[in-house]
């Protein structure tokens, strides 16, 4: 049973086309606690408000934590989440590897809806704006030892975002990292931990000191199997064919990618997941070969790529233009989100519906 807390002041609502991503946050949170022999406990609804922690909270000093990202539209009447449950047992996954309980995916599962219809004012109506929703599960033993965690906080915030791309979807320029390393096998690479993040800080940096908008990763040992891009996962249509990185333990099994994946193939299209280096990348572009590059993530479903940039080689991927796969399925999946497109895949979950 999940307990709510009514505040007794509702939030101004804003003008979601104004704000950043991420900067202003909704009435409501959703808390539970978990303590070694009791379990997750205390699920309850509360006002949103400030975490207080103690000074030697474990989080802080060795980052025990996982996190998750999706997206609440409004269809109409209608609110819903896309792929709720495939995002939870992602958190799981995360939680798996970092050694903190999982949680009941029905019981959260439930309680989101929950919480999603006492905020469903808050989900935006224009097209491509959203309420992003955001999981989190933290370590919360109060002192300085370096061991797993006997106590955590699971909440989930929300917070209505504008459309990704203000001014219109748009090729970004991407720098071939041959230097940083992101992840490696038989680290936290799958997990979607704050550390996988913090270390993606600094290459960005240099990217952007080097007119880039963001890196893609090279393998940590080699500095030639190709990873993620930024923080979101990588994909090429070459020679006709969609290709991928394989999920090999460092790369984030991205539920935007399985979508991609799964609808080109339901539109017949040739699909590879596969280990890509990138000499093989740099001989495809020579070939005429490479004829797309995209990302896909949560955030901004999908970003297309214009120029790859790799040592002293600048590639311009589709004359620096949008590519007819990336454009084809951006507009599916928005139009899935957006109610425009027909959901015969099961991937809109239908929370409430709006007066």
């Amino acid at each position: 049973m999940v307990k709510f807390v009514e505040t007794k002041t509702l939030k101004e609502k804003v003008d979601v086309s104004t704000i950043g991503f991420g900067t202003h946050f909704t009435d409501y949170m959703f808390e539970m606690t978990y303590d070694e022999g009791q379990g997750w406990h205390d699920a309850q609804i509360v006002p949103y408000e400030e975490i207080k922690v103690s000074p030697a909270n474990a989080t802080l000093h060795y980052g025990q934590a996982i996190f998750e990202g999706m997206k609440a539209f409004r269809q109409g009447k209608d609110v819903v989440i896309f792929r709720t449950k495939d995002h939870l047992n992602r958190l799981n996954n995360s939680a798996r590897i970092l050694d903190i309980p999982p949680i009941d995916v029905d019981f959260v599962y439930d309680a989101l809806h929950q919480l999603i219809t006492i905020e469903k004012d808050w989900v935006p109506n224009k097209k491509g704006q959203s309420l992003y929703i955001r999981p989190f599960i933290f370590a919360d033993d109060p002192f300085l030892g370096v061991s797993v965690s006997k106590r955590y906080k699971f909440y989930i915030i929300l917070s209505p975002v504008a459309a990704y791309y203000a001014h219109g979807f748009a090729p970004v320029k991407i720098m071939v990292e041959d230097t940083y390393v992101r992840a490696t096998k038989g680290g936290l690479g799958e997990a979607k931990t704050p550390a996988n993040y913090a270390a993606s800080l600094h290459a960005g940096l240099e990217a952007h000191k080097n007119g880039y908008d963001q890196v893609l990763w090279l393998d940590g040992v080699h500095r030639k199997y190709i990873g993620e891009v930024g923080s979101m996962n990588i994909l090429f249509k070459i020679d006709g064919k969609i290709v991928t990185p394989a999920l090999d333990g460092t790369i984030l099994n991205g539920v935007t990618r399985r979508t991609v994946l799964a609808v080109a193939r339901e539109w017949g299209m040739d699909v590879e997941e596969r280990p890509i280096t990138i000499d093989e990348l740099v001989e495809d572009y020579e070939n005429g070969k490479l004829e797309e590059v995209f990302g896909s993530g949560t955030a901004a479903v999908i970003s297309p790529v214009g120029v790859l940039g790799y040592k002293d080689k600048v590639m311009t991927i589709n004359d620096g233009k949008i590519g007819p796969f990336a454009q084809k399925m951006f507009n599916y999946i928005t139009g899935l989100q957006s109610g425009e497109e027909k959901d015969i895949h099961g991937f809109i979950d239908k929370v409430t519906s709006v007066d």
